[in-house]
């Protein structure tokens, strides 16, 4: 009998927004296991949905990891290779190795088993739609500690992406450590200031 092949799906979170790390998950369901009910791409969840599933991804998967790029390294790489750097170290971070990887997107970072970029891949691959539902959870918590320590910015609402309040905000308190400064509005108030 040949033994069931282990997918693991993986997505990132938090490539568009001026602040903060960018965040990737991987995820492997049990082989022959239906992924649990509800699971989709998480920007069509709303955020209690997604802190729901969260818990029920993590329960029934067989293995999980979340990992992040810090701004520090968005800002060295540029945001697409922080973005695949944080889905390695996701993969990386699994107790087990994967036959497979599903990426979300268009790119894959090197990995030592076969991987593939799957564009639509959140919407389409429940097992990458679960990665995506974890990222998307982490990065939301992360971005609510950083509104604890500067609340003037919200980040908590808007979650560092360029709304017409956050760039109010980047405007009239400058750019503190959490902006990512290599994107082009920070660096316009870099260059205000």
């Amino acid at each position: 009998m040949v033994a069931a092949r282990l997918i693991c799906g993986v997505d990132e979170a938090g490539r568009g927004p001026l602040a903060g790390p960018v965040f990737a998950a991987a995820v492997v369901f049990l082989p022959g296991r239906r992924a649990p009910n509800g699971i989709a791409d998480s920007k069509l969840l709303s955020a209690r949905r997604r802190e729901r599933l969260e818990g029920v991804i993590k329960e029934r998967s067989l293995v999980w990891g979340v990992a992040s790029a810090s701004v520090e390294e968005i800002d060295t790489l540029n945001i697409l290779r922080a973005s695949l750097l944080a889905m390695r170290r996701a993969v990386e971070s699994l107790r087990l190795i994967p036959d497979e990887i599903l990426c979300d997107g268009m790119h894959c970072p090197d990995f030592a088993v076969p991987a593939r970029a799957i564009v639509d891949g959140d919407a389409k691959v429940k097992v990458i739609s679960a990665a995506s539902i974890l990222a998307k959870t982490a990065r939301d918590a992360e971005m609510r500690r950083l509104h604890e320590r500067f609340p003037q910015y919200g980040f908590d609402a808007h979650k560092g992406y360029p709304t017409p309040q956050h760039l109010e905000a980047l405007r009239r308190f400058g750019v503190c450590e959490a902006y990512r400064r290599s994107f082009a509005p920070v660096r316009e108030a870099l260059e205000r200031a």
